[in-house]
């Protein structure tokens, strides 16, 4: 089973000067995503396309994530309840949410690096997709296709849907000790419904890939759009 670990934000977390080196020299599945000042949120209303300029709230936007693959739920908890103490002090919060649509939309893990700008598209959840209601068969066909069209072009590196909250689960420390939320969580701005990682030479680039693709909550879908922050080079 696969699961996505997600660091959610703080005001720490959203600092500019926050060291991707920390995560990704402690848990060698886990990034980064620079700060949601520098980020964006597309959103199609009605068919129409707008760009939203972030910085955003702290509780709406994730630090960094983390794909892991273990046999059962608790053993993702347990990954989850020793996350390294690298990531700071005072108050830590990680969603586990296990990965795939229940459509049956397939999930992309190419496991290369990038050689281009990394960016994080974040499918932000609605009500539709926290009631896990399945997209009609030809709308995943149409994701499974344009999945498969963006690895073979070298932009889509992985990408995958998350089931909904009400399977998940939350992780939370505070000195020193962790405390477990099962959800399902409410607060719908909060979530994330799907991502993928890509990689485009230009931001434009990444704008045309996000407007041209099938998202199953079309035609009104809210997408955000993160740079990933690579490890600093020695």
């Amino acid at each position: 089973m696969q699961f996505m670990v997600i660091r959610r934000a703080d005001s720490g977390s959203e600092t500019p000067g926050f060291p991707p080196v920390q995560l990704t020299g402690a848990v060698p599945a886990g990034r980064w995503l620079r700060p949601s000042a520098s980020g964006v949120r597309l959103r199609c209303t009605g068919g129409q396309w707008s760009i939203h300029d972030g910085p955003f709230p702290a509780d709406e936007t994730i630090a960094g994530f983390a794909l892991i693959d273990v046999p059962t739920r608790e053993a993702a908890l347990q990954w989850a309840r020793a996350w390294p103490g690298a990531d700071g002090e005072g108050h830590v919060e990680l969603e586990v949410r296990e990965t795939g649509c229940s459509g049956g939309c397939h999930n992309v893990d190419t496991g290369e690096a990038p050689r281009l700008t990394p960016y994080m598209v974040l499918l932000r959840s609605d009500a539709t997709t926290e009631l896990d209601v399945i997209p009609p068969p030809e709308i995943i066909d149409n994701m499974n296709r344009h999945n498969a069209a963006g690895v073979r072009a070298g932009t889509v590196l992985a990408g995958a849907g998350l089931q909904p909250t009400s399977k998940g689960a939350r992780v939370r420390f505070k000195g020193g000790r962790a405390t477990v939320v099962d959800g399902p969580f409410t607060e719908i701005k909060e979530l994330i419904a799907g991502f993928w990682l890509i990689q485009t030479a230009t931001r434009q680039e990444a704008y045309d890939w996000i407007m041209t693709y099938p998202f199953p909550t079309l035609p009104d879908v809210t997408v955000e759009l993160r740079e990933v922050a690579l490890p600093a080079r020695a």
